[in-house]
């Protein structure tokens, strides 16, 4: 007998929708979109999910509601829509608290200009908003340099300035104003102006630096030279903020551009609006994954959130990968050229922001640092679980003599350096890596659990397959084969070798995770020569005393510990010397390195 969600999912049309998912208590839980409601529903019940947060929504789902609409846009737009509404627990969310600033152009007679966070719905035009407050500032004032607009709140109506009921003010006499509230100024020309200023705001500079240039030529043939120059450092002035806000080809226009980049458990937006060549809006935004969404899953939501927040009307998007928001947008995937460079360029931003956004986490939230790092090792190494303890392996033996080797400890992602340990080879005859790798891999782990210590998640072994194979064997000895995951790296090209894989894994050169691997191999090598080091300057010095015949072991340390060093002992005097060993044997080393 059919069960009641099942009766359900055979009963979904085929066609595109919102789908909702409901608990037992008829909370929502998650809302989703699709081409095709009845195949997309069906797919959370049909297979199995490795992801975790995947299991427990679908084991939960108690009721599923759907909302048919006519297009794929309107299932994204609804979705966004019913996301915001109820933000249910299993969808990611683009939170975003802040109330952006606009450029207002006020719908009056003599229109003032200035920035505002309140869209008011009177038939005034808002351009933006801006998502950075510097950006809009720096345009506003452009704005004042180039055009004189006044910035009283006076209602100019004509027959106000006909009956003389305002007087000119002092933005006036400094030259700010042309004083429309007199009449000093007509109509016509302060709205020439506002159309010059509505294009510059879009980002065509075009029809500006044109009307600049006929002014000053005007000025110059009538010899009023100070005006040109006037005019001449307006034309400088725009065509210095043009300059710095061209990054494409003039010739793009009214586009937007979308990218993404994410780790394990978060995704990066960036959002460019690109005006006559201009990036003209710039914002990236944070989400983070709810249920292993993928980056189109994550882009997508992100386009249509974005789009509505900053108002946009443009009618193609320029994106990395291909997304399916509906055929009113064209979606365009550059591969070469200027529209290929603005994508890269939006790909940077997002690097930058999640870059800043990791060391902002890093200091305020290093927990939450400390697990990303961990949740990405864990993928990128394709383990298990995530290697919140790793240990590294190391043989040190410069020209054959004094074989020992290092094992270094890592927690979370950092040194734990009281759990170093360093071994002197014992079953070993001469420079063998692969028999002393076999050596100290077994002692290292008979011991631990001997002991029932905690074993670690990772083992990295600093060779390539022959040190990797030697280790392996230890482990089989131990019975650990298959409870600690091991993996050995090559220095010539970074390779990452795995048991039983003869195709090593090349990760990015730039990852966290090869980054802290890397780490672990540097510190395990420092730490093995150190002591490699001190193991033969210490063997150096005790073979040269030992050579004294009638010096022990104690008179050996006593000398070093007063003298610290040999060649202080043989610069001592006879009488030093009895002070510290007595006559005897003071005489005898005496006798030793003076008798050379």
């Amino acid at each position: 007998m059919l069960q009641p969600l099942e009766i359900q999912i055979k009963t979904l049309p085929s066609n595109p929708g919102v789908y909702q998912y409901f608990d037992k208590n008829d909370k929502i839980l998650y809302v989703g979109k699709a081409k095709n409601l009845k195949k997309r529903v069906a797919s959370y019940f049909n297979k199995n999910h490795d992801y975790g947060k995947t299991k427990v929504l679908v084991k939960k789902i108690a009721n599923i509601k759907h909302i048919v609409v006519d297009t794929e846009t309107d299932a994204l737009l609804l979705e966004n829509n019913l996301i915001k509404k109820y933000q249910p627990r299993y969808n990611v969310m683009l939170k975003d608290d802040k109330t952006y600033p606009w450029l207002c152009i006020k719908k009056e007679r003599f229109p003032r200009i200035f920035l505002t966070r309140n869209v008011i719905k009177d038939g005034s035009e808002y351009f933006g908003p801006y998502t950075s407050v510097r950006t809009a500032k720096a345009l506003l004032d452009l704005i004042k340099e180039l055009y004189l607009l006044r910035t009283c709140n006076f209602d100019l109506r004509q027959k106000n300035i006909d009956l003389k009921k305002y007087k000119v003010c002092l933005e006036y006499h400094i030259g700010n104003c042309k004083a429309p509230c007199e009449g000093k100024q007509t109509e016509i020309d302060y709205d020439n102006d506002i159309k010059a200023i509505r294009q510059i705001i879009k980002g065509d500079f075009k029809d500006a630096l044109q009307a600049f240039s006929k002014l000053m030529e005007l000025y110059a043939n009538d010899l009023q030279f100070e005006q040109a120059q006037l005019i001449k450092e307006k034309i400088n002035l725009l065509a210095n903020y043009q300059a710095k806000s061209t990054v494409v080809n003039p010739s793009i226009t009214n586009v937007d551009v979308f990218s993404i980049i994410s780790d394990e458990s978060y995704g990066y937006v960036n959002f460019f609006k690109i005006m006559n060549g201009s990036v003209i809006q710039s914002h990236t935004t944070e989400i983070k994954k709810k249920l292993d969404e993928t980056d189109k899953e994550l882009l997508e939501l992100a386009i249509i959130e974005i789009r509505q927040r900053f108002n946009s009307q443009s009618k193609e998007i320029y994106t990395p990968f291909t997304v399916d928001i509906g055929q009113e947008i064209k979606v365009t995937v550059p591969k070469l050229g200027d529209k290929r460079r603005i994508v890269e360029l939006s790909l940077r931003n997002a690097k930058y922001y999640r870059q800043e956004q990791f060391k902002q986490i890093k200091i305020v939230d290093p927990d939450r640092h400390t697990n990303r790092i961990m949740a990405q090792m864990k993928k990128d190494l394709r383990l298990s679980e995530e290697p919140r303890h790793i240990e590294c392996f190391d043989n040190s033996n410069i020209q054959g003599t004094n074989p020992v080797a290092a094992c270094v400890v890592f927690k979370n992602g950092k040194p734990s350096k009281k759990e170093y340990r360093h071994f002197n080879i014992k079953t070993v005859e001469g420079p063998d890596d692969f028999a002393s790798m076999e050596e100290v891999v077994f002692r290292r782990y008979k011991r631990l659990v001997e002991e029932a210590q905690d074993l670690p998640q990772l083992i990295v072994i600093d060779g390539g397959k022959g040190q990797l194979s030697s280790a392996l064997k230890s482990l089989d000895i131990l019975g650990l084969r298959n409870k600690i995951a091991i993996i050995g790296i090559a220095k010539r090209l970074e390779e990452i070798y795995y048991p039983n894989d003869p195709i090593p894994l090349y990760l990015d050169k730039k990852s966290e995770s090869l980054k802290i691997i890397q780490q672990l191999r540097n510190e395990a090598h420092r730490f093995g020569i150190t002591h490699h080091r001190n193991k033969r300057s210490k063997q150096a010095i005790e073979t040269e005393l030992e050579q004294i015949v009638g010096i022990g072991q104690n008179t050996i340390v006593t000398l070093l510990q007063h003298f610290r060093s040999t060649k202080r002992v043989s610069n001592a005097t006879l009488k030093e010397l009895i002070e510290i060993i007595g006559d005897s044997r003071a005489t005898k080393v005496y006798n030793y390195y003076h008798s050379k």
